[in-house]
């Protein structure tokens, strides 16, 4: 895996941000407190000179660890952020991790009609998962949340405000050219703070974090964003092995995300 120029990522993925804001009226982000959600949020602060001018929305299962949620805490206090936490049960679902699946994807769409939202800004990347390299910078979602993958407009940002469907959104991908290394490389260079879940601990770490019910660790040594950056050069394992939804056949995660799902 090789790191791209950081500087001219950082450029276009600001750019994103910038524009999607002024495009749509009520624009919110999804916050995870995961290294590519806070990554997320360190580029719009930078943005718009240390402020983030949207809300962000953590789906809340209830189960994440104890780490994530002192860390929500911790830095939506330090960087003024407009925290919005919509809560999402457990029960059982098409996936079979009732925690992770289409039970946020219901929480999801209750705090999206609540406050209106138009565009929803997400930090997936291309490199994650198969589904999701069809995405694109804009993709528009019909009232349903449903994604039309097979038939996405040409990506022109003037398509998105005219075409979009009534009562619908648009997810926005800032981050959807970056790949793992970048958003470390990022994180070193910008002094980002981010969960310390992500570092070796009794030589275990979580490479990918979720909740406690569908994550587990991988073995690393790596204590340092260099040791991270030094290992997954080398690593040939699938960076979101430790997340047992990744696991699922493609159609399944094809099919949650045409429904809705992050």
């Amino acid at each position: 895996m090789i790191q791209q120029d950081l500087k001219e990522l950082e450029e276009r993925s600001i750019y994103i941000i910038r524009e999607a804001t002024t495009k749509f009226d009520n624009v919110a982000a999804l916050w995870s407190m995961g290294k590519d959600s806070t990554t997320m949020i360190a580029l719009a602060r930078k943005a718009f000179l240390g402020k983030v001018p949207f809300p962000v929305i953590h789906i809340d299962n209830g189960v994440d660890f104890p780490e994530t949620y002192k860390f929500r805490q911790e830095l939506a206090k330090k960087w003024k952020l407009n925290l919005i936490v919509a809560e999402s049960e457990i029960k059982p679902e098409m996936s079979g991790f009732a925690c992770c699946g289409e039970n946020k994807t219901v929480a999801l769409k209750k705090v999206m009609k609540d406050h209106g939202f138009d565009a929803l800004i997400v930090s997936i990347r291309r490199d994650e998962h198969g589904i999701r390299a069809k995405e694109r910078y804009m993709s528009p979602r019909d009232k349903e949340f449903k994604w039309d993958f097979k038939n996405q407009p040409a990506e022109i940002w003037d398509d998105y405000s005219s075409k979009l469907d009534a009562k619908g959104h648009v997810r926005i991908h800032p981050l959807l050219d970056w790949n793992e290394v970048d958003i470390w490389g990022y994180i070193k260079k910008e002094k980002i703070p981010i969960n310390p879940l992500y570092y070796s601990r009794n030589g275990l770490r979580y490479r990918s974090l979720g909740c406690t019910h569908c994550t587990v660790p991988i073995k690393s040594k790596a204590k340092t964003i260099d040791d991270i950056i030094k290992e997954l050069v080398v690593t040939k394992v699938e960076e979101r092995s430790g997340r047992e939804q990744d696991k699922e056949k493609i159609y399944v995660m094809e099919k949650l995300r045409a429904l809705g799902y992050m």
